[in-house]
């Protein structure tokens, strides 16, 4: 199968390299996908996209002009393909649905010590020769309550590890999961009004859109310490913004960003116009913000190369992808 893959950060193509084992002739671009790089997709027979590539109703159109029968994302989530109008054209559409959650609940940890510890601070100290820790000060994870929003894949693999750390570990999701006997099931406002550290690892429906938001943040324990690793849009920036002021929340590690596309992936150093509420978070000493990177392990790299080349393998022998079919007449289901 002939293919052109978009958006390819040059650390990605020795994973790719080593799943296809030269099946496939995959052309890497480095280019995100839009109307006016959708012409490198000529005389191929599938696209291979990232998060950050645009593919709404005029591109899917031009793709299909030029032959396109099928689009793999290299991601779980789809909200950047328009899937009716892929189906209209009959493209087939996969996404990865699951992969590595270790990495990204094991990146949410790392922000929660990160914030907890102070260690941005006392980094940037150090690498002035201040070695004072007045202001250093922490608290023992143990003992304290965890909620965990989302109990999905990567949901209960940040519960393992929160749970090991001797904290008391709380969790919603919309259905009950069995033979959790680490994580204590419990309501949305239990979640809330009870965890001293919220994680969330959700997808972005209608339904969880905003979920954190004024009114949420209001039921919550003065001084939350709050983690997203999962879609930016599950929070409010600006009312979080508002609540990192007053106290109400504490410390905020995020992952992800409501407004990251065309942000995240880039090197924006030099830009003269900066994104005024994402440099409002970053000037506070209690946020933490890393740029999409939660899954980025050696581990996750290799199952997603071999997870977009095995969706490849399936169409060229004209067989269903499962799970990972993302149409718009079959229901797709991300589990976190």
């Amino acid at each position: 199968m002939k293919a052109v893959a978009y958006s390819i950060r040059p650390f990605e193509k020795e994973f790719l390299a080593k799943a296809n084992q030269k099946k496939h002739d995959i052309t890497l671009i480095s280019n995100p996908l839009n109307f006016d790089t959708a012409a490198y997709a000529a005389g191929k027979d599938a696209v291979i996209v990232f998060t950050n590539d645009d593919l709404p109703a005029t591109v899917i159109d031009q793709l299909a002009a030029l032959g396109i029968k099928y689009i793999v994302t290299r991601s779980v989530g789809i909200g950047h393909i328009d899937k009716e109008t892929a189906t209209k054209h009959g493209i087939r559409l996969s996404n990865v649905p699951s992969y590595s959650p270790k990495a990204i609940a094991e990146h949410a940890i790392a922000l929660a010590f990160a914030l907890n510890r102070k260690l941005v601070k006392a980094d940037h100290n150090a690498h002035h020769f201040n070695f004072r820790n007045d202001d250093l000060i922490g608290f023992n994870f143990a003992g304290k309550t965890v909620g965990i929003l989302g109990l999905g894949h990567t949901g209960i693999e940040a519960a393992r590890l929160f749970s090991g750390m001797g904290c008391k570990v709380i969790g919603y999701d919309e259905k009950v999961i069995e033979d959790l006997t680490f994580v204590s099931q419990v309501s949305l406002d239990n979640l809330f009004t009870t965890s001293d550290v919220i994680s969330i690892h959700l997808p972005l429906t209608d339904a969880t859109r905003y979920l954190i938001r004024t009114d949420t943040i209001n039921k919550m324990k003065k001084g939350v310490m709050l983690i997203n690793t999962s879609r930016g849009a599950l929070i409010n920036t600006a009312d979080v913004l508002k609540a990192l002021a007053t106290g109400a929340i504490g410390y905020l590690g995020l992952d992800v960003y409501e407004f990251e596309k065309g942000l995240f992936f880039e090197d924006h150093e030099n830009d003269s116009v900066k994104d005024h509420l994402l440099a409002d978070l970053l000037r506070q000493d209690n946020v933490i913000i890393t740029p999409h990177q939660a899954y980025l392990t050696r581990e996750a790299l290799q199952e997603i190369a071999d997870q977009t080349i095995k969706k490849l393998d399936m169409w060229q022998q004209n067989q269903c992808v499962g799970d990972a079919c993302a149409c718009a007449d079959k229901q797709n289901s991300t589990i976190l």
